[in-house]
């Protein structure tokens, strides 16, 4: 299966390479630099909470409450700001991470300790979040004028010629590898998604180990909340609403499995990006915007299709025991 993965991720980067070359014969400035680099920072939110979605479905679950848990966690940052003007931005930043955190761990409570799908908990706590926000913030928004100058502009300062928000992808992108890579909460997630069973067996806590999963998926969550608020400069219960299709999207075309256990860092970040171009591109060959979410929907049936039929081998064997010598 790992080579069915590394060929994933090479048609995947062929065929972003391809929408990027056939767009330019339309608009000679897509394929520049500068374009290019838009495209990346447009996509990195989306690329940090497909992060946290891998990790949820390599587990055989999934969270559809992402979007509804950075909706709210952005709003309470706004809130504060335009409230308390002089709380520091970085203090914000981990305010929003900690809020989605517990959301998270909210949702991994639930699976964990009373055994309910994933798909239920996390259908019931998407509502319950949008709720929330209407109830603190009164039915009423945040707008520009009430947030402070360095909240906004914390997402667009430049370094070595990209905003922070795209370093912020990078780096987080480089200890979700680490973990993923070098940890045995790493390892284990991507075990009980192959075999709980044979996770038991093997030392691993199941219902724990689901539970960190929807931890991480909620910190990012939370942070993109932050994120969100100050790049777009608005907060409102409507934020990021219908997000979760394009997250869970990212995963399936990257070639994360539904079916747990298989998919990469590297996969996710590649079905980001591929929609990310595909949004990017397709205002340029004169395709409604209205139509990317069909898109999106029918990019997902595919991908699915595609990785049932590659499943005969799933998964890779992350956990060896030495065949005694007779």
């Amino acid at each position: 299966m790992r080579w069915l993965l590394r060929t994933r991720e090479i048609w995947l980067g062929l065929a972003i390479i391809a929408i990027i070359g056939g767009t330019t014969l339309r608009s000679s400035n897509f394929a520049s630099i500068g374009n290019l680099a838009d495209i990346f920072n447009n996509t990195a939110m989306l690329m940090i909470l497909a992060l946290g979605q891998m990790v949820v479905i390599l587990t055989r679950s999934i969270d559809l409450s992402m979007a509804a848990n950075l909706a709210l966690s952005g709003m309470i940052v706004a809130l504060l700001n335009s409230s308390f003007p002089g709380i520091p931005v970085p203090l914000l930043m981990l305010i929003a991470t900690i809020c989605g955190l517990a959301m998270g761990a909210f949702n991994g409570i639930l699976v964990w300790k009373l055994d309910i799908p994933a798909i239920v908990v996390t259908l019931g706590t998407l509502t319950i979040f949008r709720g929330v926000i209407f109830l603190i913030a009164g039915g009423k928004w945040v707008n520009a004028d009430q947030l402070s100058p360095g909240f906004i502009e914390m997402t667009r300062i430049q370094l070595l010629g990209l905003p922070l928000l795209s370093w912020f992808a990078i780096i987080i992108a480089l200890l979700f590898f680490l973990v993923m890579s070098r940890t045995p909460i790493g390892r284990s997630l991507t075990a009980i998604g192959i075999n709980p069973t044979a996770s038991v067996y093997a030392g691993i806590d199941v219902g724990k180990t689901k539970f960190i999963s929807f931890c991480m998926s909620g910190a990012a969550a939370g942070f993109c909340g932050f994120l969100w608020v100050s790049r777009y400069v608005i907060g409102s219960v409507e934020i990021a609403n219908g997000y979760e299709l394009s997250i869970i999207a990212a995963c399936v075309i990257g070639g994360v499995s539904i079916a747990g256990g298989v998919g990469t860092v590297g996969s996710a970040l590649l079905g980001a990006l591929f929609l990310g171009v595909t949004n990017s591109a397709l205002p340029v060959i004169n395709i409604s915007p209205f139509w990317q979410m069909a898109i999106s929907g029918g990019a997902i049936i595919l991908a699915v299709i595609f990785n049932s039929r590659g499943s005969g081998n799933k998964g890779r064997i992350i956990l060896r025991q030495e065949v005694p010598k007779v």
